[in-house]
């Protein structure tokens, strides 16, 4: 009776949790939904919700009551579309990577800044701004508005090749180790963005400002279509690392005896991750504390469970990219604020909350 008794009461628990889980992704996609609309619809012209899905349901045949404007169509089907998009893939990227490599560094300060991915697409960035104009030769066949987000991207593969390189030793991955090589990297990134600075002229020092506090206006289909297959494979590929991260919470021996293979899983996540986040930093910019907060505030809903914390920091994250971008080009219009400055005003406060918050409670 007794062992009937716990059968039951563990299945009572598990019918619990799985409706909590399948709440909270319905509630972050609600979310999503919402803030798309509102990202495509609100602006200085008026795009109703009805007419938004009115004009997406005609691209698609199918014919609903309401009317809309060649105006409004052109303006959502070439402006603001490409820009959801581009906010979606972005912060589902960044929200990804940073729950991904928070789990492995068993560290809540862990996101992709850590390993390197930023700074270094930061860098190899702005020595395309200083720079470009000496790559004439380059410049003639491929356009410097392609060869920047290029560079980008292949300088933060190249600095997490460099934080994975020093941290491996014998064909094993010292995670300690890699998170102090990757503090070691962005420090040298840092200083070589600076150099960049140092050299650039009055134009440059603008287009280096900007890019470095990321951005998603000037989003187009082409440029979007670029970098959306590196960011949806590692972003997606990630969600399939669910299980090998549980176990790494509990620690490598305890995973290992579990039956993963631990130094696979560790290299596969952290070039996922360097994947997903390299291609959106090479899209967009640097845009600052997605990847570190927004795991944070759904494991406060939805718990630990990578299962349900990958999805859910995917739907949230994209739905915050897409509230911070509506925010930036409509505070100051006719101008257009650099989204990681409200990034960073929401998430540096949210983020000394959540220190005070812990602190009582003796850690992590």
């Amino acid at each position: 009776m007794a062992m009937s008794s716990l059968a039951v009461d563990i299945s009572v628990v598990a019918r619990a949790r799985q409706r909590r889980a399948l709440l909270a992704l319905w509630l972050f996609g609600a979310g999503l939904a919402a803030a798309f609309l509102l990202a495509v619809g609100y602006g200085a012209l008026a795009i109703g919700p009805e007419q938004a899905v009115t004009i997406l349901a005609a691209q698609a045949g199918v014919e609903l009551p309401w009317g809309f404007t060649r105006q409004q169509e052109a303006v959502l089907l070439a402006i603001r579309l490409p820009r959801a998009v581009a906010g979606i893939l972005v912060g589902a990227a960044l929200a990804a990577s940073g729950a991904a490599l928070q789990g492995l560094f068993r560290n809540p300060l862990a996101d992709p800044a850590l390993i390197g991915v930023s700074n270094g697409a930061a860098l190899a960035a702005a020595a395309m701004i200083v720079l470009g104009g000496s790559l004439s030769g380059v410049t003639a066949v491929v356009p410097l508005a392609l060869l920047l987000p290029l560079a980008a991207f292949g300088g933060g593969l190249i600095a997490v090749f460099l934080v994975y390189s020093i941290a491996s030793r014998d064909g094993r991955t010292d995670v300690a180790t890699m998170l102090l090589a990757g503090v070691a990297v962005t420090a040298m990134t840092g200083a070589g963005i600076g150099f960049m600075v140092f050299l650039s002229d009055d134009q440059q020092l603008r287009d280096l400002n900007y890019w470095m506090l990321g951005s998603l206006g000037g989003i187009t289909w082409s440029r979007l279509g670029a970098a959306a297959p590196f960011i949806l494979a590692g972003t997606l590929s990630l969600t399939f690392f669910a299980r090998p991260l549980n176990a790494l919470l509990l620690g490598e021996s305890e995973a290992g005896h579990l039956g993963f293979r631990v130094e696979r899983a560790k290299r596969s996540i952290v070039v996922m991750a360097a994947l997903a986040a390299g291609a959106a930093v090479a899209l967009t910019g640097v845009i600052g504390f997605v990847g570190l907060v927004v795991p944070h505030v759904v494991r406060l809903v939805a718990g630990p469970d990578h299962r349900l914390l990958l999805p859910a920091s995917i739907l949230f994250g994209a739905a915050l990219m897409l509230l911070a971008d509506l925010f930036a080009r409509t505070l100051v219009l006719p101008a257009e604020l650099p989204i990681g400055i409200l990034t960073a005003c929401v998430g540096g406060p949210f983020f000394i909350w959540l220190l005070l918050r812990r602190r009582g409670s003796g850690g992590w």
